[in-house]
């Protein structure tokens, strides 16, 4: 759009809708004029390309395998995720497109995320069931099994009940042991004949 001269009548008619709109105070007015002016005469030109990003260490350099190195600052760490999240503010895939990255750059280091991955397996995480992971245990590490006789119906003996309240039945039963005794000598006592007074 730039001709090779500025239009004033179209630089006054921004400027006059501008201030229909706005409150400008005296001196304001000729920096909007000067603006507008320059904003039409750059109109067409190619923008000023951006400030060259120099990374602190080349991308081949930046991934090691016990660290990681940042290449904003070069910070080394086991992962970046939380340092780019703090120190520049950057989700990961920010920091990805500000240094044209791929997306499967790692941003954690190799011996830690096999590390990490050792120890979720270790655990059972995942999608493998306790028995893959009984198996994957080395022979030092496997406890000894023991072996249990199966029971059967006939020598098996008969399971009770045991109450909720054991201390309570503790003491009913020492309680209740001394009437019966007592119990059984009245009776007996009863029973026997008694001898007869001679006179």
């Amino acid at each position: 759009m730039n001709t090779g001269k500025n239009d004033p009548y179209l630089t006054a008619k921004i400027v006059g809708s501008y201030v229909r709109h706005h409150r400008l105070a005296s001196d304001q007015l000729s920096d909007l004029i000067t603006t507008v002016h320059q904003a039409i005469g750059q109109l067409g030109q190619p923008s000023e390309s951006e400030e060259v990003r120099v990374p602190a260490v080349s991308v081949r350099r930046s991934v090691h395998h016990d660290y990681v190195i940042c290449l904003d600052c070069g910070y080394r760490g086991k992962t970046l995720r939380r340092h780019i999240s703090t120190r520049h503010g950057l989700s990961p895939n920010e920091y990805l497109q500000r240094w044209g990255l791929r997306s499967d750059h790692p941003l954690t280091a190799p011996a830690y995320s096999e590390r990490r991955s050792t120890l979720a397996k270790a655990l059972g995480l995942g999608r493998r069931s306790m028995t893959e992971v009984a198996r994957a245990v080395t022979p030092a590490e496997a406890p000894i099994p023991i072996a249990a006789e199966p029971e059967t119906p006939q020598t098996a003996p008969a399971r009770r009940r045991r109450s909720r309240s054991k201390p309570a039945d503790i003491v009913n039963r020492v309680v209740a042991a001394p009437t019966a005794t007592r119990k059984r000598q009245s009776r007996a006592r009863v029973k026997s004949p008694r001898p007869e007074r001679t006179p």
